[in-house]
Order: structure tokens, then sequence, then C-alpha cells
């Protein structure tokens, strides 16, 4: 690679996946630049960053993507819960209250607004499936099982749902046994869905049986921006989803992040869950 090549600016949000977008990055040789959000980036991280911002410091991040000149922008990690070190700067939230109020409403709306307020600036954003595709999952088999008849069943059922719901500010994901739609993700979540998933499958109280063939499908919403909301699993995907009584997974193939591939492919077979990557075209 070239050393003039222009540096990709990794926004590191919280959770690990921007640990896992660097190493992907380093092992391609691709140069970057670490910009950290106060109150959400990991200690791992924070140890790289380049430059920090408080999350409401709107025009201090602009000036410093300004500065940097980066090839895009790379948005990677969550901002959605704010720790108290997040919010200690709340000054910023007053002086940028014009912007602020025009990223108002939903999870997606201000996805959007974040995108558009980048772009307008003259940064080119990339996602995390655009710059480290080794990181998502691919199609078919993941691991040593396959799902049965019921499971085949609910699988599409999943999608059928999940599509007819994607004009809609709803989550990626659903519990579903056969014809029946046991959960929807909400603002929740997919981990706390299958929470409720488990005492909603589980008669009584979340201790019973299952009902046969229950699966966890999660796919990216039809015409949705994946550059700033990639589906996600991980090993704690898997063992929430064995315990609301799931039969296994599935994913939407190369537009689903799979955190600790190696990991999450082990929980799944220990497990006796399916993991399953299917053929998509959000």
């Amino acid at each position: 690679m070239s050393g003039t090549a222009r540096p990709l600016a990794l926004v590191a949000g919280a959770g690990r996946l921007p640990e896992l977008v660097a190493d992907s990055l380093e092992r391609a040789g691709r140069p970057f630049r670490v910009l950290a959000v106060r109150g959400f980036t990991e200690r791992a991280m924070r140890a790289r960053a380049d430059a920090t911002v408080d999350l409401l410091d709107i025009p201090g991040t602009l000036r410093i993507l300004k500065d940097w000149a980066p090839e895009a922008v790379v948005p990677a990690g969550g901002v959605a819960r704010p720790s108290p070190a997040a919010l200690l700067n709340a000054a910023h939230a007053v002086k940028n209250r014009d912007i602020l109020r025009g990223l108002a409403g939903g999870d997606d709306r201000l996805l959007r607004a974040v995108l558009a307020l980048l772009e307008e600036n003259g940064h080119r954003v990339l996602g995390v499936h655009e710059v480290a595709p080794d990181l998502l999952g691919r199609p078919g088999r993941l691991g040593r099982h396959v799902p049965d008849k019921e499971a085949t069943l609910s699988i599409a059922t999943g999608r059928a749902m999940l599509g007819a719901l994607s004009p809609f500010d709803v989550g990626q994901a659903a519990v579903v046994a056969a014809e029946r739609v046991i959960a929807v993700e909400g603002p929740e979540g997919t981990d706390r869905m299958l929470i409720r998933a488990r005492a909603l499958g589980r008669k009584p109280f979340g201790y019973g049986n299952a009902p046969k063939g229950t699966v966890l499908v999660k796919l990216p919403k039809l015409g949705q921006d994946l550059r700033i909301d990639l589906p996600a699993i991980g090993p704690r995907t898997v063992h929430r989803a064995a315990a609301a009584g799931c039969a296994g997974i599935a994913i939407g193939a190369g537009y689903t992040l799979v955190i600790d591939t190696e990991q999450t492919v082990a929980a799944a077979d220990a497990a006796g869950l399916f993991l399953i990557g299917l053929e998509v075209a959000p």
C-alpha cells in the first residue's frame, strides 16, 4: 500500500466491535486513526485513540475530522446508553441545541441524521461491512447443527414478518416458533428480547419447555443503511437464545457481524443450536 494513502477515521463507540474492526484493518494493512467518544469507548480502544471527543461536542468532532481529512469515516460500536462520563460536558447540549433538535426521533431517524450531518460536511461514510468483511457471517451452516422441518418453517415465518416490519422503526430480530411469533425486538435490544421470549415461550414462568422449532431470526431491515446500523450476534446472543429455548439462530449472511466468530460457533455447537447464514438482499 502506498505511504500516501489517506487513513480511515474509526469512530469508536461502546463494546468490542471497534477493537475488532481496528484489528481487521491492521491485518489488511489499511491505515486508520481512532476517534474515541468519552464515556463510551472501551479502555483497550481509548489506549489506541488519536483523539477523544464528548458525545455532544458536534462542532469539535467535525473540526477534528476536518483536520484529519480521512478517506472515509467508519462508525463502530454503540452510543445508545450514556454513562455518567458521557454526560459530564452537558454544556455542549446547550451550545449545540439547534443541531441536536434536528437529530430528534427514533433510532433509524437519529442514525440517518448523523450520517447526513457527516456527509453534509464533506465526509464519506463507510460501514463496518465495507471495511472489515472478514467479521461478517458467511452463507450456509456455520456450526455442526442444521435446522429441522419445524425450525425451517420458523425461519420462513421470521423472514416474512421482519420484512413486513421493515418500513417501521423497530428491531431487526424476532423469536419465532413455526407460524407463531413469540417476541419482536424493540428498543431494548436482542439480548433483552431473548429474556422476554424465555418468559413468554417457556411456560410457566420461563421454566417449561419452549415450543418445538423455536428460532431466533436476526436480519437487516429491507433498505436499511448498514453503514451505521449493522445487525450483530456473539457468544452472549447464543447463550441467551439457548436459555430462551431456541433450536437455533438464523442471520443475514454478509450483512450480520459475528462477534468472536470461533467462540460464537463453539458456543452454538456446545448448546446444540444450529447457526445458519441466510441469503438476503437488504
